[in-house]
């Protein structure tokens, strides 16, 4: 990772860890929201905001999700960075997949940072939600993005489709805090722990975790009864890129994700509903991890497994 200080960007890689060797995320910074009615000063108008992401990244995966469940295609537009981290961030280049910045003409990311915020001090991440029309960045927090994508555009998205309905909202939140800390952030704790101390306690964190999620798809269909949720487009991110990422990238490998039979099929049926398939690049999710973590894997040799059959029959419609 690295990160800009003060508006200038700083190529000495940069990874935030405490005294104990404990990876910490820091916050996002751009907070600002779209709302349905422009009371933000965002109002949800159709092509007025472009999302910047990495196929790679959960984080940005899940904004690209909900872009396509809630059929927001056409409403909000996409850049794809290329999937490889180096010395400038995210950049866009030529490679397959990949976008050119059409919006701003941008060669790096960190340039959209600093043009909303030139004295940004922070690093850069993906998603950004860009607004063309006042030329900044609205917000760079994946768990706010999808949010609005939700609410906010159903004047001119699929408004019957609700993954965060009022009446299961508590339920919500309690699993998506034990998956965010324990899953989508345990996995990152683990691979970026400097201490086998911290690494272990992430580790067994993680695995307890899984264990837990086993257990409560045994019972019930998704995470929060038999409602597919905000919830489930969570935790679905992190579980596609297991096997070929975590496992053996970030020291993960107390057992695959294959191992766990509720799980590996949970995460074949999210895989296969209609448009879900075309937000998953395994090529650009195995060359980022692999090539851009010099410090875990410093030959940046991408390894040419596992062999994944995500289409495979998941027998979870059966009752």
């Amino acid at each position: 990772m690295s990160q800009l200080v003060n508006g200038i960007w700083q190529s000495e890689p940069f990874r935030p860890t405490s005294a104990d060797g404990k990876f910490i995320r820091p916050d996002s910074q751009f907070r600002d929201r779209v709302t349905a009615d422009g009371s933000s000063g965002f109002p949800a108008e159709p092509g007025r905001y472009h999302l910047y992401v990495s196929l790679a990244c959960p984080w940005a995966h899940r904004t690209l999700i909900f872009r396509v469940l809630k059929g927001l295609q056409e409403i909000v537009s996409v850049a794809v960075v290329h999937p490889h981290m180096g010395e400038q961030g995210w950049e866009f280049r030529n490679c397959e997949g990949c976008t050119a910045d059409t919006v701003n003409n941008f060669q790096y990311a960190h340039q959209l940072y600093t043009l909303a915020k030139p004295a940004y001090t922070g690093l850069v991440t993906v998603p950004i939600l860009w607004d063309q029309q006042r030329r900044t960045i609205v917000n760079n927090e994946s768990s706010e993005i999808i949010r609005m994508l939700n609410s906010e555009f159903n004047a001119c998205g699929a408004a019957a489709v609700d993954f965060y309905p009022a009446n299961l909202r508590a339920e919500i939140d309690t699993i998506n805090d034990f998956v965010y800390a324990r899953v989508n952030n345990g996995v990152y704790r683990a691979g970026f722990s400097s201490t086998q101390e911290a690494y272990e306690e992430a580790f067994d964190s993680l695995f307890a975790a899984l264990d837990i999620l086993e257990k409560r798809l045994s019972t019930q269909r998704f995470l929060v009864g038999d409602r597919l949720t905000e919830a489930d487009w969570r935790l679905f991110p992190t579980l596609v890129r297991f096997d070929a990422v975590y496992y053996s990238h970030f020291k993960c490998n107390r057992q695959r994700l294959i191992d766990y039979p509720k799980l590996w099929a949970y995460t074949r049926e999210l895989y296969q509903i209609p448009g879900v398939e075309g937000t998953v690049n395994l090529a650009h999710i195995k060359q980022h991890y692999f090539t851009s973590h010099p410090g875990i894997n410093p030959s940046g040799i991408i390894p040419k497994g596992p062999a994944l059959d995500f289409s495979a029959a998941h027998g979870r419609d059966r009752p």
